[in-house]
C-alpha cells in the first residue's frame, strides 16, 4: 500500500449522559476534570477505543487490552517475541520496519519495544516509532457537574462466620459520574511520519470508521449503552502533504455551541478556501 499523500486534521464532538467517560485512578476513579471543572477524557483513553474499535474489524492490533484480547498474548513482549521474523531480525530499522507492517495500531500511533537485554554491560537500545496519527485529551465545552453514588453489593466477599447475616465493609462502594456534557476533541495525521510506517489512505479510512463509531461496544457499568454518543466527526483532507494550512487554523475553524441536556450541540465550521471538510454523523 502507498503511503499517505495527503495531510489529514479532523475534530470529533460527543456527548456523556449519565455516565464516567474516564475515570481518574488518583482520585477514586472519578470521571476527569481539570482546575476550570471541564471535563476530560485523555488521549490514552481515546486510543483505546480506536483499538478497540479496530481490533472488532480484524485488524491486527498491538497493544490489546486483556480483557479483549484477540491471541494468547498476556503481554506486549510476548506479542513482539512470537513474531518470529521480527524477533530474529538484527537489523533495527528492519525490525521498525515489520512491526509497521503487522500492526496497524504501531503504524499509527507508533510505539516504543524495549524489550532488549543488557549485552556486554550496556543496555540493549530500544526501538522507537513515532506514529503519523496524533490526537488531543478531549474537553468538555463547560463545566460538567459531577455526581456520586453511593452502592451497596447484594452478598458479601467472604461471609463472617460468627455472623453470617452481618454486612462488611466491602459491600460498600461509590459510583460517578458526569450528568451532562458536550465533549470535543481533535487530531491530525502527519504525511511524513506515514511515509515513514507505511500508513496509507485506506487505513486512514478505517482511523476516520473508527473514530465515527467509537462508542460501539464499547460499554460498562460506568458506561450504560446509549450514555455516550458521537455527535459529528468533522474531517479535512488537504491537497498537499504539509497541508494547505495549519492544524491550529484548522481546528479553530469549528465551533460548538452547548444548548443543554436533551438536546443536541449545535456544531459549525468556518470556511477555509480551497479545504471542504467532510462532516458525518455518529453511528
Amino acid at each position: 500500500m502507498a503511503a499517505l499523500q495527503n495531510k489529514i486534521d479532523f475534530a470529533l464532538v460527543f456527548t456523556v449522559r449519565h455516565a464516567n467517560p474516564n475515570g481518574d485512578p488518583l482520585n477514586g476513579n472519578r470521571p476527569r476534570t481539570d482546575y476550570e471543572g471541564l471535563g476530560e477524557v485523555s488521549d490514552v483513553c481515546l486510543k483505546r477505543k480506536i483499538r478497540n474499535r479496530l481490533q472488532d474489524t480484524n485488524e491486527a492490533i498491538f497493544v490489546q487490552s486483556d480483557d479483549r484480547r484477540s491471541d494468547e498474548f498476556r503481554g506486549l513482549k510476548e506479542r513482539f517475541n512470537a513474531r518470529e521474523n521480527i524477533k530474529k531480525t538484527k537489523d533495527r530499522e528492519e525490525q521498525a520496519k515489520l512491526a509497521c507492517e503487522t500492526w496497524l495500531d504501531v503504524r499509527a500511533f507508533g510505539q516504543v519495544f524495549a524489550f532488549g537485554k543488557k549485552k556486554d554491560g550496556e543496555n540493549a537500545v530500544s526501538i522507537g516509532i513515532r506514529g503519523p496519527v496524533s490526537i488531543h485529551s478531549a474537553y468538555s465545552q463547560n463545566p460538567v457537574d459531577v455526581t456520586s453514588i453511593q452502592i451497596t453489593k447484594s452478598v458479601n466477599l467472604e461471609t463472617n462466620k460468627e455472623d453470617p447475616d452481618k454486612k462488611a465493609t466491602d459491600t460498600m462502594g461509590m459510583k460517578h459520574q458526569v450528568d451532562y456534557g458536550v465533549y470535543v476533541t481533535y487530531g491530525s495525521i502527519n504525511c511524513q511520519l506515514a511515509e515513514r510506517t507505511g500508513f496509507s489512505q485506506e487505513d486512514a479510512d478505517k482511523i476516520k470508521e473508527a473514530l465515527r463509531t467509537l462508542f460501539i461496544n464499547d460499554s460498562s457499568s460506568a458506561r450504560p449503552d446509549g450514555s455516550m454518543e458521537v455527535v459529528k466527526l468533522i474531517w479535512w483532507e488537504h491537497n498537499c502533504p504539509s497541508g494547505q494550512y495549519s492544524s491550529t487554523k484548522v481546528h479553530r475553524s469549528v465551533q460548538v455551541t452547548d444548548l443543554g441536556r436533551g438536546t443536541l450541540p449545535e456544531v459549525s465550521v468556518d470556511n477555509l478556501e480551497d479545504l471542504s471538510p467532510e462532516i458525518l454523523n455518529g453511528e
